[in-house]
């Protein structure tokens, strides 16, 4: 059996199988493949995890790169290009440690923003991509609004986490009909320092035999619009744009995805 891991970020072993297997859809990839079109490539899809978003930007003929924190994750984004054709440079680096040989027109960051660090090492991570981009070079990311979600709850609430562990439920079947279950729970919440805790259960099943239980937990920061501006314009960024869940319209109140568009001058 899988031993369980304490880590900042949960992407590891059975969870990036499980992102492998079962999280392959990609409704934003257009945003992001609009986005290429209009300020350039090459392209660096920074926190690209087992390459939901990398492998449509690598199927509309773009030159993309991949990087991640997880080897884990980048093995199964190796195994998925490959299958279809594609040899794309994939990097094993932290976000805030970016350092690469080649320089962009566009970075992406889809869904990673924030997790498992800390508003000094996200500051840090926006000047290494300030750092990575040639200049009129654009990046693009966005960030989930929690106010807009269920789990606004656990901010008012903070004193009655951490939270049960939900009802193990139905499992997901591989097409190698292996048997995958997942259980997550938030553990803590901060409203003060806009910081939160959850944790996850994983279990691999086959043909009735346990084969992997492996649990993680995972930490995050909140971000809301004014604040991800001044750190944009802090890390060198001009000018920026907000849209509001991968649309072309502006970012409002009602939208649950901001999507920052910055340059650098």
């Amino acid at each position: 059996m899988g031993c369980a891991q304490v880590t900042h970020v949960w992407h590891y072993g059975l969870m990036a199988e499980f992102w492998a297997r079962f999280k392959t859809d990609a409704p934003e990839a257009p945003f992001f493949i609009e986005s290429v079109r209009r300020f350039g490539e090459p392209v660096l899809d920074l926190g690209c995890g087992t390459g939901r978003i990398l492998l449509p930007l690598l199927r509309s003929g773009l030159d993309a790169d991949g990087c991640d924190v997880s080897p884990d994750m980048l093995r199964w984004a190796k195994e998925a290009a490959e299958r279809e054709g594609f040899a794309p440079r994939l990097h094993a680096q932290a976000m805030h440690e970016l350092d690469l040989p080649r320089r962009y027109r566009t970075i992406v960051i889809c869904g990673s923003f924030g997790l498992g660090g800390s508003r000094a090492t996200d500051l840090e991570c926006l000047r290494r991509c300030h750092r990575h981009l040639e200049p009129g070079g654009a990046l693009v990311f966005n960030v989930e609004i929690e106010y807009g979600s269920s789990a606004w709850e656990l901010w008012r609430t903070p004193d009655a986490l951490p939270a049960p562990w939900p009802e193990r439920g139905a499992p997901r079947i591989a097409p190698d009909g292996s048997e995958h279950y997942m259980q997550i729970r938030a553990v803590a919440a901060d409203p003060l320092t806009q910081t939160y805790t959850r944790e996850v259960r994983l279990e691999k099943w086959a043909s009735g035999q346990l084969v992997a239980r492996e649990s993680y937990t995972l930490r995050g920061s909140m971000y809301l619009r004014e604040e991800l501006l001044l750190m944009l314009q802090v890390a060198g960024f001009e000018p920026t744009s907000v849209h509001g869940d991968f649309t072309p319209e502006p970012a409002t109140a009602r939208h649950q995805e901001l999507v920052f568009t910055a340059q650098r001058p």
